[in-house]
């Protein structure tokens, strides 16, 4: 299989820069993603091909921000026009819209998708109560607007990265920050491992690994470009990230060594997910498209055949199949 060439899939639709992406767990049907777009309209496919289900509509601005719960009938989106809202991700219908001072960057669920936690220009994070509607928790101490912030540690602190060139721990029971760690550039993305025990941060040309525990930092790797997305697989033997160079890079979590890369996006690319059964990874580009990528190339998955060894088959793949939402 080595002679094999890795050939994405390519998803279509949106009109502007793709900026984040989410991928719920796997349930009976599979498991979907969630896209955020600066065109203002978050679509949901389906994860392991692709396919169009649907779009969110009612925002007035670009969408930076997106999340899908566990189950994957609950849906989140963070945007320029100063709201994060709730959706019925099976119906499409627009459950709850919280209003902010300032663009939202930053959605997240809980583990048992009671709360939401937001994070804006404001530079304050929010965590809203969806049973009753309203934010019950803020924290406040960034001095720069929040990039990304997620529940940890069994729901009961938030982590959070900004644009101060600070990852922030804060405590729900007290609410107030507990831990800060500092680097020499802004942090780009910040993922929780599917086990909930690592944190992954892309900052500058570096991806590094820290102990969600203790927030001890224990990997750092240097990748050859500016890094704005990266993704550790759920066995955590392999991570993907990709940057400002156009390309997706795959690294050998272990060892520290480059794997493979690969350029298939025309634009920076700004967000990277691995599935959550490991066998895919999907990234977002300034290019306006979402690609999906085998982590085995050759493998039988979802769109994806092989009949011989050097051999792939199927219109989807020799095609690069172009999946339109329209």
């Amino acid at each position: 299989m080595a002679n094999l060439k890795q050939i994405p899939l390519t998803c279509s639709g949106h009109t502007r820069p793709v900026v984040h992406l989410d991928f719920s767990d796997i349930i009976e049907c599979g498991y979907f993603l969630i896209s955020a777009c600066k065109d203002g309209n978050p679509m949901l496919r389906q994860g392991d091909t692709g396919d169009w289900v649907g779009t969110f509509e009612g925002h007035k601005g670009a969408v930076w921000g997106v999340a899908l719960n566990n189950k994957a009938n609950l849906a989140a989106t963070g945007a320029a026009d100063f709201s994060g809202k709730v959706w019925n991700a099976i119906s499409g219908e627009e459950m709850h819209s919280f209003q902010h001072k300032h663009i939202v960057k930053t959605v997240a669920f809980d583990n048992s998708s009671e709360h939401l936690v937001t994070g804006s220009n404001e530079k304050l994070i929010r965590v809203f109560n969806l049973q009753s509607a309203n934010s019950g928790e803020t924290y406040s101490g960034h001095t720069g607007s929040i990039r990304r912030a997620l529940f940890c540690r069994n729901d009961k602190y938030v982590i959070s990265a900004a644009e101060d060139k600070t990852m922030r721990l804060w405590d729900r029971s007290s609410g107030q920050e507990v831990q800060r760690v500092d680097f020499t550039s802004n942090p780009n993305s910040l993922e929780l491992s599917r086990d909930g025990n690592v944190i992954t941060v892309s900052h500058g040309t570096s991806v590094s690994f820290w102990e969600t525990d203790t927030l001890r930092k224990f990997k750092e790797i240097s990748i050859p470009t500016q890094v704005n997305a990266a993704s550790l697989h759920p066995d955590k033997h392999i991570f993907v990230c990709g940057g400002d160079d156009f390309k997706m890079y795959k690294y050998d979590y272990i060892t520290g060594n480059e794997i493979e890369s690969f350029k298939g996006h025309f634009g920076p690319v700004h967000a990277v997910s691995f599935s959550p059964d490991g066998e895919l990874y999907a990234s977002g580009s300034e290019d306006g498209t979402l690609r999906l990528w085998q982590t085995t190339v050759g493998k039988n998955y979802g769109l994806w055949k092989c009949t011989e060894p050097g051999e792939m088959t199927n219109s989807a793949i020799s095609s690069a199949r172009e999946v339109s939402a329209n």
